[in-house]
């Protein structure tokens, strides 16, 4: 006797959707002509100027220069990231992430790390420590300040516009 097999398939939502968006990729060419997105190059452009100029150096004999070698490699990373994030317009994709808030705490906490990585950077250059290393850490310093003042005015646009959202 001949057996009937009914097989039933169906399709998620989530799956239709997601297949639907990640099909375009979107691209904000506008964001670059913001404030804040060159703002943002510019962070990622002396940021890498200040990791750059310090790593050509001797600088893991002395512990401070560690340290703002961590906060310039890593903020230069994660503002690469956020970059991408924003031309991509990405943050459109995940509605289920505060980018308003995550913004912020980015912004202000790369602010704060930056400050004490310039001051850190500042006060670690005299022509004592190894006058042979003595520019690349004093300029290092001096776009490390200018690093921190670019996040200072990203963090005041990324709280407009978080303070925008949360008064909705």
């Amino acid at each position: 006797r001949p057996r009937s097999h009914t097989v039933t398939t169906t399709s998620s939502s989530f799956t239709a959707n997601l297949s639907a968006s990640s099909s375009t990729l979107a691209y904000d060419r506008e964001f670059l002509r913001t404030l804040p997105g060159l703002l943002m190059v510019t962070e990622i452009v002396l940021g890498l100027l200040v990791w750059t100029l310090i790593a050509g150096t001797e600088y893991f004999l002395y512990p401070a220069f560690g340290w703002v070698m961590f906060v310039a490699v890593f903020y230069w990373v994660l503002t690469i990231f956020f970059l991408i994030i924003y031309m991509t317009m990405t943050y459109t994709r995940i509605p289920q992430v505060p980018w308003t808030t995550v913004g912020l705490c980015f912004n202000g906490s790369a602010f704060v790390l930056y400050l004490i990585a310039a001051i850190v950077d500042a006060s670690s250059v005299t022509k004592e420590l190894d006058s042979h290393n003595y520019n690349s850490w004093a300029a290092s310093s001096f776009f490390a300040f200018v690093v921190t003042s670019c996040y200072a005015g990203n963090t005041y646009f990324s709280f407009i516009s978080w303070r925008s959202r949360t008064l909705q």
